[in-house]
């Protein structure tokens, strides 16, 4: 390879209910794919582990308090994104303090995993719709 990819790591969350319905944000506008749904989650920052970074994102666009002992890694995808190359880890969390509020998102909204699959998600995320499927 002629040029190092820049990577940007990125974290996300399957917030799972009792019924086992999954938690998924649309994407505001102004946003890089804007309108699109996604897991909750966000960039990872030079001094956190993916845990603690995700456990942050949880805290910043829904208000939960996630313990990361309560965070099971379940997926990861890789994907190049412009110039630099996205690898998004994706957990899958059944405890958390709070209920979620939708702080950033333009809406939310919880739904069995097999509905998953008809939403408009990023291209990273819909192979890990097919490893929740199996997870679950």
């Amino acid at each position: 390879m002629e040029n190092n990819p820049t990577y940007l790591f990125v974290v996300a969350a399957a917030l799972v209910d009792q019924n086992k319905n999954i938690l998924v944000q649309q994407r505001p506008e102004g946003k890089p794919m804007a309108g699109l749904w996604e897991f909750p989650g966000g960039k990872v920052e030079a001094v956190e582990t993916p845990e603690d970074a995700l456990a942050r994102e949880l805290k910043e666009e829904l208000g939960l308090v996630v313990d990361t002992q309560a965070l099971s890694p379940v997926a990861f995808a890789s994907e190049p994104l412009g110039s630099k190359h996205l690898l998004l880890l994706l957990y899958t969390c059944h405890e958390w303090t709070g209920q979620p509020v939708n702080l950033e998102a333009t809406a939310m909204q919880w739904l069995p995993v097999e509905e998953l699959r008809h939403l408009d998600m990023p291209p990273a995320d819909q192979p890990l719709v097919q490893q929740l499927l199996l997870a679950l």
